[in-house]
């Protein structure tokens, strides 16, 4: 056997040793993964078991999120006086209002009342009611029975409760240009808003809104100033 025989046999069981080498550790490689992959996800549900770290931890984060808003005034000023008073909730519809008494009640019930509800409004009347804001997208009970939006005798676009003959105004809008009205729209458009326009959705009560606005006399001076 010469030389070159002897390299050629060595170099293929290099070959053979470099393979079972790199097999052995990658097999090796693989097992430690799951090994440790193992010891963490034991490690994990260990500490998602410990029922008080949870509900510490959890309680932390609420309570570093409620403190990072500061308390409103009339709040702090309600729970130094430590005295009952009677609540208002006023449901602000998009279209009219309701207002209702929840009851009578100390700072404190008030207090978590306004955490169950963090987007109310709220203030402190001059009796020392508590008077709370809920803002509603939609038709309030008066409105989906019977609201309209007309012109009153002031020449104010305004809600009315019933036609705008009964006079029973429920809130002013803004003022418009009637001569304007008079000279640029149809009868029959000016004739519907005198009788009043009937209110069936919040689409159909933005719309009139829309429509009118553009007659609003502070509008209009706008544009003539302008002009």
């Amino acid at each position: 056997m010469n030389i070159f025989q002897i390299k050629k046999q060595l170099r293929s069981r290099w070959k053979r040793w470099r393979r079972a080498i790199w097999t052995i550790s990658a097999c090796g490689l693989v097992a430690m993964m799951a090994w440790i992959g193992l010891l963490l996800s034991e490690q994990m549900e260990d500490l998602m078991t410990k029922e008080p770290i949870v509900q510490e931890t959890l309680g932390m984060i609420m309570d570093a999120a409620a403190s990072s808003e500061p308390p409103k005034e009339w709040v702090e000023t309600l729970m130094k006086t430590d005295q009952a008073r009677i609540v208002h909730l006023n449901k602000i519809y998009t279209c009219g209002e309701e207002s209702d008494v929840l009851g009578i009640m100390r700072p404190e019930e008030v207090a978590s009342l306004l955490k169950e509800h963090p987007e109310w409004e709220g203030h402190l009347g001059a009796g020392g009611d508590v008077w709370l804001d809920e803002r509603i997208n939609g038709l309030s009970d008066i409105c989906k029975r019977n609201g309209y939006i007309g012109i009153d005798n002031m020449g104010n676009l305004s809600l009315f409760e019933g036609p705008p003959k009964k006079e029973k105004v429920l809130k002013t809008f803004f003022q418009l240009d009637v001569e304007t009205m008079e000279s640029v729209l149809p009868d029959e458009v000016l004739k519907q808003l005198q009788e009043g326009i009937r209110i069936q959705d919040v689409e159909e009560y933005n719309s009139v809104l829309s429509t009118f606005s553009d007659y609003a006399l502070e509008q209009t001076e706008k544009v003539m100033q302008q002009n």
